[in-house]
Parts: C-alpha cells; structure tokens; sequence
C-alpha cells in the first residue's frame, strides 16, 4: 500500500485538480490534505483518473471519500472501451435519414403541424409495410402450425391442413416452438433441394448442402465470417458492387475485412464488365488478399438482371484468379423487363462442364422476405454450399450451431415458398392468382418509377428490369445536391 505521501506526486494531484475544474469548483491543496471546500460530487472521475495504477487510483478515491466527495465509478462499458470494429459500422438503410424520418412520423402523430401529413418510407424493400396483402395460402398454413387446434376447423383447406401436418411432424413434440435442428428441419431442408433442382431443370442438390437462415443476411455473414482472417496486407478482401447493398460493407466492417470495391456500368444499365473485376482485383492485392467475390442478381440497388453470358464470365474469372463465390439471389422472381430472364449462378456453373461445377467453390442465398411473398419479419431464408472443403463445412455447421436455430416460424414459410400448392390442390388457383397480381403489380411500379424519374429536371434513371428498386442519377448541381453528395446520401427509390 502507497503512503498519502505517495499520493501527493503532480501527476496524481494535476489529475484531480483538472477533474475539479471541469465542475467548475475551486480545489486546495496542502502536502497530503485534500480540502474539497463544496465539492461533493464528481461524477467521471474514475475515466480520468484511468492511466494510473489500480492502487494508486483506490488511495486518491478513498482521499475524496474522506473528504465527503460522493465517489461513483465510471462505466465499464465507454464508447472509448467498446469493439473499435463496430463503430466503424454504418448502415444507411437504418441509418440517419431513416431515424429523423421515424421522428417526424412521431412529431405528426402526437398533433405536430408539418406542410405534410404522411411519411412515405422508400428506404427498404419491405412490401407489407407499404400496403401488400400477404399471400392467403401461407398464413393459413402458419396459422395452423402456430395453433394446431385450428385442424379440426373446417374453414381450412384440406392442402393447407396436410402442409402444416408434415411441418409440426418435423418439429420437436409437434410445436413450432421447439428448437430445431442448428441447419434447419430436416423435411424442409429436403423440400428445398428439391426446389432447386427444379429451378435449375435437373442440377442435383445435396440437402446437406443447404443450410436454412435468418433471413439471407444471416448466411450472408456467417459466410464472410468464415472467409475473414489474417493481418496487415494479408487481411481478407471481399470485393463487393458498388452501388451496394449496405450490409456488405456493414459486415466487412465490423469482421475488420478489406472491403474491395468494383464498380457497375451505369452507361450499360449497371452491367459488370469482367476488365472492372480485373482493375479492382489487381489493385486490391497490393494492399489485402481478396479472397471472395459478391454478385447481387438481380441487383439492389440498381436493379439489373445479369445475362447468363455475365454469370459465366465472372464465374470463369472467379475460377482463373481462385475467389470464393457468393450470389446473392433474394430477388429471382422479380424480374420484369423484357429479354431478362433470371439464371442462378449454381445451373450455369454446372451447364459449364466439371472444368468448373467440380472446383469453382459457390455459396448462394434465397429468402423469404422479396420476391413475391415479401414476408420480411418472419426472417425466413437458406443459403447452399457447392464444393465446400469437408472440413471447413464441418466448422459451418459449428458455426451455425452457436446460434441455436434460426426461427422455426421462418423456416416453416421458407418450406411453403419452395413448396407451394401445386396445380390440382385447393389452394392452387388463389395462390397463383395472388402470386400473378404481386408480380404485375411490382413490374407496373418499376415501369412508373423509373418513368417518373426521367421526367424529372437534372435526374436521370435506368430501366428497372428485376428487384424491387430503382437507383437514379443526379445531375444536379446546386448547393443542396453538392453537400448531400459530399456527405455519402444516396437517393434510392424502393418500388415494392
């Protein structure tokens, strides 16, 4: 233990000295007496006093004590201690803008007086939220998992009635409320394989392989976790589109990976252009090892549709510079312009010969949430692995295993969206009904927006040909349009 004597050293006594002024109080000092006059309170003094050493710190505590000062200790947690990585973190679609516009709505709910009634959020592609009615075969047959007595009513169909059976089958003691599997319900991982195969006209799929998820993004980043490692100008780049989806570059910041930027076409209806890969990668690994490549198809923001000519380009690049594939596939029933057609990464890889469907490693991703169903909040979603290294597939499975599960009621909506009614069932005519009016409605907004759009003085935009959103071009250049630019806000119109 260090004598009062001790404690009296400039360093300790300019510590306190510094804190008492910062309150705006007078503080006097004698060789080891601290007379505090009024002080009674200093509410930080322990952050201050932080660079010296825990015995050093307790005696001068104590001093203040004895001197009727009221000592209350400094958090654990600061935004100086916390995870460096995760202030680095910022997600523009709940970023800023988003949080003033839930303010606004706030203020005009509680009688704020605004040249404006209503706040249109076109931020997210959230389809429930803005007015789309969900599809009438998928609630009921979650109404029936969430309450099994509703079986024995008669005002749901036999079809859906069978689909909840097989569900609750596969859930522990027959309840959507029992954890499943760390990958998923056996049945509906099976149920998804089949769903891909016939997607991809016959491409086999291994259910052990697929992997259901909270939603895509959850797979998304499980799979960056694995693929991030190293230091210094061996850290892990993942190169990623530019227009983005911020949770890439989200992720990357908060796994402290290189995010490595390539830039779509804007000129071509932000097409990907093989020689712009080749110019990010080179210029990358002078400062990182980029170790994987994200493709968003069809595309968010820009909405654009790849031709399978692209697919196979970039999957041939991905095989000759050996980087790990992502596809990021949420959107492969939106697509509304004519000439497009949605191909999966997983079908032109194999229709490309074992030169390719043998070695180039693939992780895609679906989900529950765009498309039609737009059944964002159930955070249903899988994800598929292709030529995965054994044991790196085992450390997935312990991976995804942490997490317990991902949510049963999801996983329950994911089955049906791979599995819906099918012709000859109860449920087939109104579901293909309602399917149809979602899908024309979607492709007769991105018409309008992007109309709309070019009528605008200063702004132009391309044709919207698959997703759910439009990414126009501002050429403006006043005084407003200069700052916002400066300061990193994009104008992303969401059509759902």
């Amino acid at each position: 233990m260090e004598s009062d004597d001790q404690l009296t050293t400039l360093k300790e006594w300019t510590l306190v000295a510094k804190l008492a002024h910062r309150h705006k109080r007078m503080l006097k000092l004698t060789d080891s007496v601290c007379r505090l006059g009024n002080l009674r309170s200093l509410s930080n003094h322990c952050k201050s006093l932080s660079g010296l050493s825990a015995a050093r710190r307790g005696l001068i505590q104590r001093k203040m004590s004895e001197n009727g000062v009221t000592v209350r200790r400094s958090k654990v947690l600061t935004i100086d201690t916390m995870n460096a990585t995760v202030k680095k973190v910022e997600y523009a679609v709940r970023g800023p803008i988003v949080q003033r516009a839930w303010q606004i709505e706030k203020e005009l709910k509680e009688g704020a007086k605004k040249p404006f009634t209503e706040v249109i959020k076109a931020n997210i592609g959230d389809a429930h939220a803005m007015g789309q009615q969900p599809i009438t075969f998928f609630r009921q047959v979650l109404a029936l998992c969430s309450y099994p007595e509703l079986l024995n009513n008669n005002n749901f169909p036999e079809d859906a009635k069978s689909r909840a059976r097989r569900i609750l089958q596969g859930c522990g003691g027959k309840s959507i409320g029992a954890y499943s599997a760390s990958q998923g319900i056996e049945c509906i991982r099976q149920d998804v394989a089949r769903y891909i195969e016939r997607r991809d006209g016959g491409v086999p799929c291994d259910p052990d392989n697929v992997y259901l998820s909270t939603g895509a993004s959850d797979g998304i980043v499980t799979m960056l976790k694995l693929l991030v490692a190293g230091e210094g100008r061996s850290r892990t780049g993942i190169m990623i589109s530019i227009p983005q989806y911020p949770l890439y570059s989200a992720a990357l910041a908060e796994l402290d990976a290189v995010q490595v930027n390539y830039y779509l076409n804007e000129e071509k209806c932000w097409s990907l252009d093989i020689s712009e890969l080749q110019r990010s990668l080179e210029a990358a690994r002078k400062h990182c090892n980029p170790r994987a490549l994200c493709i968003i198809n069809p595309g968010n923001p820009t909405g654009q549709v790849q031709s399978r000519q692209c697919i196979e380009d970039v999957i041939r690049f991905a095989a000759k510079e050996r980087l790990f594939l992502m596809a990021d596939e949420v959107y492969q029933d939106n697509v509304y312009a004519d000439g497009c057609q949605f191909h999966s990464f997983k079908k032109v890889l194999f229709e490309m010969g074992p030169e390719y469907s043998d070695t180039v490693e693939l992780a895609s991703f679906h989900s529950t949430s765009k498309c039609y169903m737009g059944e964002c909040g159930f955070r249903g979603g899988y994800m598929e692995v292709i030529n995965m290294d054994p044991e790196v597939k085992a450390q997935l499975t312990k991976l995804v295993s942490v997490r317990l599960c991902p949510p049963v009621p999801g996983q329950a909506l994911m089955d049906l969206v791979v599995n819906p009614p099918q012709p000859g069932e109860p449920s087939h005519g109104t579901f293909m009904k309602e399917r149809n009016a979602v899908l024309s409605a979607l492709a007769e907004k991105a018409k309008l927006t992007e109309q709309i759009l070019n009528t605008v003085p200063g702004i132009t935009c391309n044709p919207v040909q698959g997703a759910m959103y439009s990414f126009p071009a501002s050429r403006c250049q006043s005084a407003p349009s200069r700052r916002l630019r400066r300061k990193g806000r994009l104008l992303t119109c969401c059509t759902a």
